[in-house]
């Protein structure tokens, strides 16, 4: 029999948010504040998630098992599986010695480190993010950032805040496609929106992290050049959303960015060079004498990665891999057995649950394919390679049980009903929707860890509660990603693919609080842009 989700069920409405607030509350309580190992603090999430599901939302027992066991195998393809292959790779170049060439041939650009950061967390960030998204980025960016001798916490935090403004186009635009799939509007409309609610964010992020880094001196003795970073990225990625669309957004939008920033810094200089509190001030300006050769060898593993990420995730590719390897597993007594109710939508909806098993067309699988690439090109042998991948393996088997326990307490969550009495929370707040229907986009992202699912859960509320209004949908509709990519620096799953890149598992709580205020400054800074521009 189906299970018709119920929003209200204390009959105490606020008494029913409370209890809805339990699972993220325990969970990011557990991390933050009794700085519980991550894995432990999932599955305590995870229990309470259950139990309030059960108990207080009235899931049957047999649903709430199916999306534990179903939240969980999301949780490992595709999120776990590409940390598993990133590390692989990173473990492969940094066994052979290879960053400190990379390290130098970077301080041939510029030895600053401000800016540095600029040219990798925030261009090489948005290019990962654009090309296959669920956490690339983060796991890319910081082994590298850590292997240029930025600390390990800085590569973490500075990574996760940078990776903001492009998540809405992240896959190839896939968050905006599954926004007009579940709101029935333009995605021409939808894409345009978005770009105009989060360009004034692309200028502003690469300031913000130097802020975050340096301070606001040490900020503002660079801004030329972060200017030139996010004025690039965003008047091309406005550009590319209204002409073209979601799809290359990202893609060309961080190639242009990271051309910019380059040539800017062969004609532009800081007066002074930044520096770590401990750094050598004489390290930098002796340049070791490395052949092109070494240059190219120490690059390549990167050149690589992006050049097969990127050809992984087109469409046509994608299409081909999946024609002879993608397996539909509909969920047994779970898939459409759950039926979302009004007001949430207009009518009783059921809710699929479907597995894809798209092991070969998956980013971690092309990620994968990239490592051993790069493996051949470094000279590995077969064995050392196949001992790389096992050391890896017990380096982040606990960051994979922490993710797909985080993955669960999302999809319970979802099937049971509580993202929907959150959201109809948000939708009592009047005039005031268009900041607090914003926030709900980052509370989203939090509970689950993505844009696109954020979108799925809460893209068909935006429209109904706009409508009723008297705003403008697609606009609201745009929010809920706008607003929902601030979310993603401090959602779980992101934290532990920081960690785990960075060698910092156990340390997921100091990274929440490292991040926490950035994520609630941004979201609510959005939320006022969307509420000004609703006027």
């Amino acid at each position: 029999m189906p299970f018709s989700q119920i929003y209200d069920p204390l009959h105490s409405f606020w008494a029913s948010v409370l209890m809805a607030l339990v699972p993220i509350s325990v969970l990011l309580i557990g991390l933050g504040l009794v700085r519980l190992k991550a894995h432990v603090a999932a599955l305590v999430g995870l229990a309470a998630t259950v139990a309030v599901a059960l108990w207080i939302f009235k899931m049957p027992a047999v649903m709430a098992a199916l999306s534990v066991v179903y939240g969980a195998a999301y949780g490992f393809l595709p999120i776990g599986w590409i940390i598993v292959n990133v590390i692989f790779l990173y473990n492969l170049s940094s066994q052979k010695g290879l960053f400190q060439t990379l390290q130098d041939s970077l301080t041939s650009i510029t030895r600053d480190r401000r800016l540095q950061l600029l040219l990798v967390a925030f261009c090489f960030g948005a290019f990962f993010e654009g090309a296959a998204g669920f956490g690339t980025p983060v796991a890319v960016t910081s082994s590298i950032l850590m292997g240029l001798g930025f600390s390990p916490m800085a590569s973490a935090g500075l990574s996760l805040i940078a990776n903001t403004a492009p998540v809405p186009y992240a896959g190839l635009g896939t968050p905006l496609v599954a926004l007009q799939g579940v709101t029935g509007l333009d995605l021409h409309a939808l894409t345009v929106s978005v770009a105009q609610q989060l360009t004034l964010f692309d200028i502003l992020i690469p300031f913000w992290i130097l802020v975050a880094f340096a301070g606001w001196r040490g900020m503002w003795e660079v801004w030329p050049a972060a200017l030139v970073a996010g004025g690039s990225f965003a008047i091309t990625q406005y550009l590319v959303a209204n002409f073209h669309g979601p799809w290359l957004v990202n893609i060309v939008a961080a190639l242009v960015s990271l051309a910019a920033l380059v040539l800017f810094l062969f004609k532009w200089k800081p007066r002074t060079i930044w520096r770590f509190p401990n750094e050598d001030e004489n390290s930098n300006s002796r340049q070791p004498v490395h052949t092109r050769s070494d240059i190219v060898q120490a690059w390549l593993p990167w050149i690589i990665l992006s050049l097969v990420v990127f050809g992984w995730g087109l469409p046509q590719v994608k299409t081909f891999l999946d024609s002879f390897s993608l397996i539909h597993i509909p969920i047994p007594g779970l898939h459409l057995q759950v039926l979302r109710m009004p007001p949430i939508v207009t009518s009783p909806q059921a809710q699929a649950a479907i597995f894809d098993f798209n092991w070969l067309s998956a980013s971690g699988t092309g990620i994968l394919a990239a490592a051993l690439l790069a493996g051949w090109v470094m000279r590995y042998s077969p064995r050392a390679l196949l001992e790389v991948y096992l050391q890896t393996w017990r380096q982040v088997w606990r960051s994979l049980v922490t993710i797909s326990a985080m993955m669960a307490i999302g999809f319970v969550t979802r099937y049971a009903g509580m993202d929907g009495t959150l959201g109809l929370a948000f939708s009592q707040t009047g005039p005031l929707y268009p900041f607090f229907g914003t926030l709900l986009g980052w509370m989203g992202v939090v509970l689950t860890g993505s844009d696109t699912s954020s979108n799925v859960l809460f893209g068909s509320l935006q429209r109904i509660t706009a409508e009723q209004l008297g705003l403008n949908p697609v606009s609201m509709a745009a929010a809920n990603s706008s607003g929902g990519v601030m979310g993603k620096m401090i959602n779980a799953q992101s934290i532990v693919v920081a960690s785990t890149a960075t060698h910092q598992y156990g340390k997921e709580g100091e990274i929440l609080r490292y991040v926490f205020f950035h994520s609630l400054a941004l979201a609510t800074m959005v939320g006022l842009l969307v509420m000004f521009m609703a006027r």
